[in-house]
């Protein structure tokens, strides 16, 4: 292939399913994921994670640390800082409980993938290091949900820090795909005195790249990506510092990004709106070009 773009085998054959009503689209899950920057000798870098040659979506992708809500990430429990739930639900275009599971499901999934909490003991602060085995056990229980977000707060008598995240862009899998998720993107800078690391069992590298650097190797082939990891990778390489990028994300438009699949002559189209570059053309009996 000439680029990195990932791209399922089954593709079309569904995509044909599709446009002849034999598949019935999947509900989406909502998720959410996280573009945690930090300042470099030369711009921003970006933390990416690469997941396992064994996972059943996206293997060997490189993408942001993120997944789907926990049904507790509603939770009123939750301890929180910064914009308010009817802010952030104007923002995100859902309701009040919805946003805050979003923005809940953006900081708990950051911490259980990356080992960085946006999280402080009152709404002004920070925590530090994250790194202790105290801490461990609480990622650990987080992970295989034997504790909830709001009581792992609790316990640590921490405030979620919602004013340190910045609703990025917003996108949706595709119909035909049979792992749908309706995914929000957020970006965040890493909090002073905690450091990365690969937390995740659906990873097997993590990495710091300058979002520039990481679409050019994806352009190269080298990186394995999907299409929105790469749309925002492109989108962040202007900023010159990971404040300017988080100071953006405001005026960001998050009209959901949805892929379309329609037939034109011998050829089935799969495009994603305002992304020309990951317009697929699928012969009606072959490969995708």
């Amino acid at each position: 292939m000439a680029n990195g773009q990932w791209y399922p085998p089954e593709w079309p054959d569904r995509i044909r399913a599709l446009a002849d009503g034999t598949l019935s689209p999947v509900t989406p899950k909502r998720a959410a994921t996280v573009m945690l920057l930090r300042d470099g000798d030369t711009g921003p870098v970006v933390h990416m994670l690469r997941r396992r040659a064994s996972m059943a979506f996206a293997a060997g992708a490189y993408a942001y640390p993120g997944g789907g809500v926990d049904p507790r990430d509603d939770d009123r429990g939750v301890r929180w800082a910064g914009p308010t739930r009817a802010w952030w639900a104007d923002r995100l275009g859902v309701d009040e409980a919805a946003a805050q599971a979003i923005v809940c499901a953006a900081v708990r999934e950051t911490y259980e993938e990356a080992g960085v909490l946006l999280a402080g003991p009152t709404p002004d602060a920070v925590v530090g290091d994250t790194t202790g085995a105290d801490w461990e056990t609480d990622r650990a229980a987080l992970v295989a949900r034997e504790l909830s977000f709001a009581e792992f707060l609790d316990r640590r008598g921490l405030v979620l820090r919602s004013d340190l995240l910045g609703a990025w862009t917003r996108w949706i899998t595709p119909e035909f795909e049979s792992r749908r998720y309706d995914t929000w993107f957020f970006v965040a800078a890493l909090p002073e005195g905690q450091r990365t690391r690969n937390a995740s069992t659906e990873a097997d590298r993590t990495v710091w790249i300058r979002p520039s650097e990481a679409a050019a190797s994806y352009d190269k082939g080298e990186l394995l990506m999907m299409p929105p990891t790469v749309a925002t990778l492109r989108q962040l390489a202007p900023y010159g510092r990971a404040a300017d990028a988080l100071a953006a994300a405001p005026g960001r438009d998050l009209t959901p990004v949805l892929a379309k699949a329609r037939l034109e002559g011998d050829e089935l189209v799969l495009s994603w709106p305002g992304h020309d570059e990951f317009t697929k053309h699928i012969p009606t009996g072959g490969a995708p070009a």
